[in-house]
C-alpha cells in the first residue's frame, strides 16, 4: 500500500525481543505505552520512598511555577488531564494543605510554605536523578530526535482526525 510520503511498512505484532532489523515493523502504541508505564512506575517508586506522589509533585511545581499564585480551581483545571481521575488533584491539594506544604491566603490563592518549597526542591533533585538514569546512554540529540518523531506522530493522528481505519 502506498502513502503520500512513500511506502508503508507492514505492521507486525508487538515483540519485546524484536531485533534491530525488525523494529520498523513494531507498533508505536506498544513501545510508547511500555516506555510511559515503565518510566512512570520507576519515578513513582522513587518518590514513594520519600512518601510523596507524582501528582503531589505536579501540584507543588504548579503552585510555584506561575507568574501569580493560583487558586485551587486553577490548579485542578490545569492538572486534571494528567491525573488518574477527575478528583485526584483536588485531593492532592487537600493532602498538601494538611501536610502544611501549601497554605491558602485571604484571596483563596495557594502558596508553598517553607516546608513545601523544601519538598519541591528535593523532589526536583530526585526527578533529575531519575531522568539521568532513564537517559543513560542516550545523547541529547537522540532524545530530541525521538521526541520529534513522537510529536510528528501525534500531529499526524490529530491532523487526520478519524480516518475510518479501525487499526
Amino acid at each position: 500500500m502506498e502513502s503520500l510520503i512513500g511506502t508503508t511498512t507492514d505492521q507486525a505484532p508487538a515483540n519485546p525481543a524484536a531485533t534491530d532489523d525488525t523494529l520498523a515493523t513494531q507498533p508505536i502504541g506498544y513501545w510508547s505505552g511500555l516506555a510511559h508505564a515503565t518510566v512512570t512506575r520507576h519515578l513513582r517508586d522513587a518518590m514513594a520512598k520519600l512518601d510523596v506522589t507524582q501528582p503531589q509533585y505536579w501540584v507543588l511545581n504548579r503552585v510555584n511555577g506561575g507568574p501569580a499564585a493560583p487558586s485551587r480551581e486553577e490548579v485542578v483545571a490545569q492538572l486534571t488531564h494528567l491525573a488518574d481521575g477527575p478528583h485526584e488533584i483536588a485531593r492532592v491539594v487537600d493532602q498538601l494543605l494538611h501536610r502544611a506544604w501549601l497554605r491558602i491566603d485571604d484571596g483563596q490563592r495557594l502558596h508553598l510554605t517553607d516546608a513545601g518549597e523544601a519538598a519541591r526542591a528535593r523532589l526536583r533533585e530526585l526527578a533529575t536523578e531519575v531522568r539521568a538514569e532513564v537517559h543513560k546512554g542516550i545523547s541529547d540529540e537522540e532524545y530530541v530526535a525521538a521526541l520529534k518523531v513522537l510529536r510528528t506522530m501525534v500531529a499526524n493522528v490529530e491532523g487526520n482526525g478519524a480516518s475510518g481505519n479501525p487499526f
